[in-house]
């Protein structure tokens, strides 16, 4: 199966997306983290004011095939968290890019998106397997 993305976001090797949307950064895990996880049963995520190093763990996301955890695209300041997905863990499964993202930051530094893969890069890695 093929993954799309949208164009607009920007994906961690480790299938996190941010999504710059004015001064603050929307994150999630892609539809292909989320399609290889199965049922997704439990989210794990911070409180809102937590400090975000970039690549360390923010949270974990279970499934009924593992518990994987979830590592910060970029580094910032959680000033949301979707409270909708804590409470109905499918909502990140039924709409991963969309109404299922994880949490909101405002970034350290947002001239670490430019670090991350483009849509397109981070699909032609996941639809090449």
């Amino acid at each position: 199966m093929a993954f799309a993305f949208p164009d607009s976001f920007r994906f961690a090797d480790s299938h996190e997306y941010a999504n710059a949307d004015g001064e603050l950064v929307r994150v999630g895990i892609s539809a292909f983290a989320v399609d290889q996880l199965g049922d997704i049963v439990f989210v794990d995520l911070p409180d809102v004011g937590a400090s975000l190093a970039k690549g360390t763990s923010f949270g974990s996301v279970e499934s009924v095939k593992a518990v994987e955890d979830m590592y910060a695209p970029i580094a910032g300041e959680v000033v949301q968290r979707n409270e909708a997905v804590l409470a109905s863990p499918e909502e990140l499964q039924n709409d991963p890019h969309g109404e299922g993202w994880l949490l909101v930051l405002r970034p350290s530094d947002p001239a670490e998106l430019d670090s991350l893969m483009t849509a397109e890069a981070y699909g032609a890695k996941v639809n090449a397997g």
